[in-house]
C-alpha cells in the first residue's frame, strides 16, 4: 500500500467571500457548502483514502489556533501544523511540507491541495486521486484536471497531451485565464481542463525539481525549517528566516518547466470529474448549493419573493428580498454586501477599500475567535466598551494586567474561577466583580459547560493591545 501524505495548503484569504470570510476568519473555516466548514471537508475527504496519513497543514502563524481546534472538532490529529509568519504562496509552502515529510528519511507520496475547495463526489475524487497516486509513484508529477462544465473565463486552464500508459495524459501546457470566446473554444476542443491545484507527486521529487529551478526557495525553507520552533504540534516559522524566501507559485516555480515533457520530471494530469468548486465567489454557491424554483439561495431568517437567479444570505438579521434578479445580498453582523452577480468577483476590491481606509471590517468579524473561546464586541462609547466572553470547558485566559481600563465581569452562564490580585476565588450564575485597573488578573473556566460572561470595560484607552501578559497557556507572546 502507497503511504501518503496529505498537504494541505491554509493560506488563503478568501476576499471575494466578504463579508463573511475575513483576513483573520478567512473562507476556508467557513461552514459554506455543508455542516462542517471547507478544511475540515478536506481533512476528512483525505483521511477517507486507503494508506493515508494524518496531514500536514501550512497555514499563516496567526490561524494556528483555528486549524488546530477544527482538526479536534473531526476526531483528528496531524502530522504537523507549519506556521508561516507571513505568505510566500505555494510553492515555499509546499516546499516546507515536503522537506518535513522526509524529516525520518521517509519519501511518501504527498498530496497537494488547498483547504478551501468543495467536491460533492467523494467516491469519485477518490477513484482519480488513485489513478494519480499510481502514476505519481513513478516518478512523475501529477495535477488534476478538473472537467470543465461551462466556458469560464475565472480559471486558469491545463491542455493535456496524449494519453499515458500508466493512466491519464501528458501534461502539455498551462493556460492563463481565457476571455470568453477562447473559453467557448477551449470547452468545444475537449483537451483543456481547468486548473485545480491539487497535486500529487514523491516528496523527493519535489525537492529536485524545486532544487533544479527555484534553488533560492528551497535554500531558505530548509534553513527556516531547520531554525523553526516547535511548540507542541506547532512549528513556528521565524520571520527573520522566512523573509529572504522569494514568493512564487507550484505552477510557475516548476509546473510550467515541466509542461510538454521539458526537462526534469515529466508532467502528467489526470481528469476529475466530481463536481469540484474552488468556491470563490459569491456565485459559485448557486452551483453547489440546491437552489429553490426560481434558482436562488436562500439561507438564514430570509423572505424571497419575485427574486430569481440570487444569493440571499442572513447570519443576524430578517433580510427580505422583493422582485429582484441576479443579486448577491449577504448580511453580518455589522457589513451588508448588495452586489450583482456580474460583479461577483470584484469584491475583493471592497476589502481593498476598506483597508485603504484604515477600518477593520476586512480584517475582524464583531465576534473574536481565540484559543480559549471568543468574545464579541456588543456596544461601545465615549471611555466604555461591553464584550460578551465565552470561555471552552476547562480553559484559561492568560495571567494578565491593563494600564488604561478596568474591567466589571457579570457570569451569565456556567462557573467562572477568577484571579484577582492574590486572591482566587468562584463567580456562579449571576454574581460579578470588579479588575481595578493596573491588577493582575486570569479568568478560567472550570466547568464542563462554556462560560458566559458579560465585560464592561471602562477607561480611558480601551485597544486590545492594552494587555501585558504574565502567563498564557497558549504560548502567546
Amino acid at each position: 500500500m502507497t503511504d501518503l501524505q496529505p498537504v494541505i495548503l491554509s493560506g488563503g484569504s478568501g476576499t471575494r467571500l466578504w463579508p463573511l470570510s475575513r483576513e483573520s476568519y478567512p473562507k476556508q473555516f467557513l461552514s459554506l457548502t455543508a455542516a462542517d466548514s471547507l478544511l475540515q471537508q478536506t481533512v476528512e475527504r483525505f483521511a477517507a483514502v486507503a494508506g493515508s496519513r494524518e496531514p500536514i497543514v501550512v497555514c499563516n502563524e496567526a490561524h494556528r489556533f483555528l486549524v488546530r481546534e477544527q482538526l479536534q472538532a473531526l476526531d483528528r490529529g496531524n502530522a504537523g501544523l507549519l506556521l508561516e509568519p507571513f505568505g510566500r504562496n505555494t510553492a515555499p509552502a509546499l516546499t516546507l511540507a515536503a522537506l518535513h515529510a522526509v524529516r525520518e528519511g521517509d519519501d511518501p507520496v504527498l498530496v497537494v491541495s488547498p483547504a478551501d475547495h468543495h467536491v460533492a463526489d467523494a467516491a469519485r475524487f477518490r477513484a482519480a486521486l488513485s489513478e494519480a497516486v499510481a502514476i505519481a509513484v513513478d516518478g512523475r508529477v501529477v495535477t488534476m484536471g478538473i472537467v470543465p462544465t461551462r466556458p469560464e473565463t475565472g480559471f486558469g486552464y491545463i491542455r493535456r497531451g496524449a494519453p499515458l500508459a500508466s493512466g491519464g495524459f501528458a501534461l502539455d501546457a498551462f493556460v492563463e485565464k481565457p476571455d470568453s470566446d477562447t473559453a467557448a473554444r477551449y470547452l468545444a476542443d475537449g483537451h483543456y481542463f481547468w486548473n485545480s491545484g491539487v497535486f500529487i507527486l514523491k516528496a523527493s521529487v519535489w525537492l529536485a525539481e524545486i532544487g533544479r529551478y527555484q534553488a533560492p526557495i528551497l535554500a531558505v525553507c530548509r534553513q527556516a525549517l531547520a531554525n523553526a520552533r516547535l511548540d507542541g504540534d506547532f512549528v513556528h516559522i521565524k520571520g527573520e528566516d522566512f523573509d529572504a524566501c522569494p514568493s512564487d507559485s507550484i505552477d510557475y516555480a516548476v509546473m510550467e518547466h515541466l509542461a510538454g515533457a521539458k526537462g526534469g520530471a515529466a508532467a502528467a494530469v489526470v481528469a476529475l470529474d466530481a463536481g469540484w468548486s474552488d468556491v470563490g465567489s459569491w456565485d459559485a454557491l448557486l452551483d453547489v448549493k440546491r437552489r429553490d424554483a426560481n434558482g436562488n439561495v436562500a439561507e438564514g431568517d430570509t423572505h424571497l419573493e419575485g427574486a430569481s437567479n440570487s444569493v440571499v444570505l442572513a447570519d443576524h438579521r430578517f433580510v427580505a428580498a422583493l422582485g429582484v434578479e441576479n443579486l448577491i445580498v449577504v448580511e453580518t453582523a455589522d457589513a451588508v454586501l448588495v452586489a450583482n452577480k456580474s460583479r461577483a468577483q470584484d469584491v475583493k476590491t471592497i476589502t481593498t477599500a476598506l483597508k485603504s481606509a484604515a477600518r477593520t471590517e476586512h480584517d475582524t468579524h464583531l465576534r473574536v475567535h481565540r484559543p480559549w473561546g471568543s468574545y464579541e464586541c456588543i456596544d461601545a462609547g465615549s471611555r466604555f466598551q461591553v464584550k460578551r466572553l465565552s470561555v471552552k470547558p476547562g480553559a484559561t485566559l492568560s495571567l494578565q494586567l491593563h494600564h488604561h481600563r478596568a474591567e466589571h465581569w457579570i457570569v451569565v452562564t456556567g462557573t467562572a474561577r477568577v484571579t484577582r490580585g492574590d486572591e482566587t476565588f468562584l463567580l456562579t450564575e449571576n454574581q460579578s466583580t470588579y479588575i481595578p485597573l493596573g491588577v493582575q488578573h486570569r479568568l478560567e473556566n472550570p466547568g464542563t459547560i462554556p462560560l458566559e460572561i458579560i465585560e464592561v470595560q471602562s477607561g480611558s484607552y480601551l485597544g486590545e493591545d492594552d494587555i501585558v501578559r504574565f502567563n498564557d497557556a497558549y504560548n502567546r507572546e
